[in-house]
């Protein structure tokens, strides 16, 4: 049997593993027919822990492997990315350049990136996610909405679809070149 993609989901410092946004965006993911499980990092407010129990959690065969983070699920996300080197990475208003997480601005690992971030953020400024973006050489996208991204999840939905058709697009094999 076939195996899928996999979208694992990691929710923010406050939040739970199946918060508004992850909901709406696992169906969005199953409905492209990806597999999706939620991590539930509840039992800490530690970055590092959380990195701990992402790269400790036994994920199911698959296909294709994407991490979405939103806020610290998103710092958890990109430090775990060295480690699984996942085909996607997909942020939500990313926790980066704040004083108490070890790395400040880590380094994503993926073929596909990308972060979605509001202007109005009030958690996270959004300047750390530019300066993230800049020196990483990422796709950022920057959007009317602050650190909830509640009126944006169909911005990051899109974005996950197109991650999820890459998993699936034929892979590309370079022509000989004769001389």
């Amino acid at each position: 049997m076939p195996t899928k993609p996999l979208v694992v989901f990691s929710h923010g410092k406050e939040t739970g593993p199946h918060g508004r946004k992850i909901r709406k965006l696992q169906e969005i993911a199953e409905a492209q027919g990806a597999q999706t499980i939620s991590v539930d990092y509840t039992s800490t407010y530690d970055p590092t822990e959380r990195v701990n129990i992402l790269l400790n959690t036994k994920l199911p065969e698959h296909s294709g492997l994407i991490l979405v983070g939103s806020s610290m699920g998103g710092y958890v996300s990109t430090t775990a990315s060295a480690q699984l080197k996942p085909d996607g990475l997909l942020l939500m208003a990313p926790a980066f350049g704040l004083p108490d997480y070890p790395n400040h601005y880590p380094a994503p690992v993926a073929s596909q990136v990308a972060a979605v971030h509001g202007w109005h953020d009030e958690v996270v400024p959004v300047d750390n996610a530019i300066t993230w973006a800049q020196r990483h050489n990422v796709r950022l996208v920057l959007v009317d909405d602050n650190h909830s991204l509640h009126s944006e999840v169909h911005t990051v939905g899109q974005l996950l679809v197109g991650m999820l058709q890459q998993l699936k697009a034929p892979r590309r094999v370079a022509a000989p070149k004769f001389i």
